[in-house]
């Protein structure tokens, strides 16, 4: 996915910096295969703690809905399943 998703008018008061760890996250992540997936996002809370990067819920909400708007059926298929695994916690 491209970050043309990064400039979508709903992100506007997001942190340019929020939306750059996406963004690097998302191509980090491209080839991870479904079992290498809670790793990943074991990782990545830890970095984004390191990097006193959180989220709010209604951040949340926007940046996936703009995700689910640009992403393809690949990309959308594994969104779903990350939002799965985080309403599980």
């Amino acid at each position: 996915m491209e970050n043309k998703w990064m400039k979508d008018e709903s992100l506007k008061d997001i942190d340019p910096f929020k939306l750059e760890f996406l963004q690097a996250l998302m191509f980090e992540s491209n080839h991870l295969k479904k079992e290498q997936l809670l790793p990943f996002l074991m990782a990545v809370a830890k970095r984004g703690k390191e990097q006193k990067v959180s989220f709010s819920e209604e951040e949340i909400g926007k940046i996936v809905a703009v995700l689910r708007k640009e992403a393809s059926p690949e990309e959308a298929a594994k969104i779903e399943k990350i939002m799965a695994m985080r309403s599980r916690k």
